[in-house]
């Protein structure tokens, strides 16, 4: 029994320190940054971007707007991953109700897929904007898997871990194991 009390008091801890980082300064700060980061995106696109756009070539024409619907994709991502932890910090929501939301949020596969050459071709303040988002993205990335291990108690599972083939592997192995002894 006594480890069962042990296991419920570090949940409650690993939950209070999820709690209280989404109700301190630190993500407000990265709240007001982040929407601060979307708006400025918007004010660009809708004009000087517009004007930018229209000097590029065809070539730099499509990857101008190839770019651009994916930093709005990935701006969109991070603040609603921002907007749920908010909910959550102003008790709008429950950390569980926010994990089950949160999974349909996308963060990881955000990422730019164009080429350096690419990248340098672009108008400089939407390469300016994409490498900012792209920071935000590695930082919202890394506070949510601190969130997620610690309310899971522990370092939440690689992506191996979650691979079919890597479990019937080791079911396998276990099976195979038990047919020695």
């Amino acid at each position: 029994m006594s480890d069962t009390r042990t296991e419920a008091q570090a949940g409650v801890r690993a939950i209070i320190f999820a709690e209280s980082f989404v109700s301190s300064e630190q993500f407000a700060t990265l709240f007001r940054e982040g929407m601060g980061l979307v708006e400025e995106t918007a004010t660009y696109l809708d004009g000087k971007g517009r004007e930018d756009s229209r000097r590029l070539t065809r070539h730099g024409s499509l990857a101008y707007a190839t770019e651009s619907m994916r930093l709005t994709t990935r701006l969109m991502q991070l603040a609603s991953w921002l907007l749920l932890q908010r909910a959550v910090g102003e008790g709008e929501l429950s950390r569980l109700q926010a994990e089950r939301d949160k999974a349909r949020i996308s963060l990881k596969d955000l990422q730019s897929s164009c080429s350096a050459e690419v990248l340098a071709a672009l108008p400089p303040g939407l390469a300016a904007l994409i490498a900012r988002s792209s920071r935000l993205q590695e930082r919202i990335c890394h506070l949510d898997r601190q969130i997620s291990e610690s309310v899971a108690g522990g370092p939440a599972p690689r992506a191996e871990a979650d691979n079919p083939v890597n479990e019937q592997i080791a079911r396998l192995r276990s099976a195979f194991a038990g047919a020695k002894a």
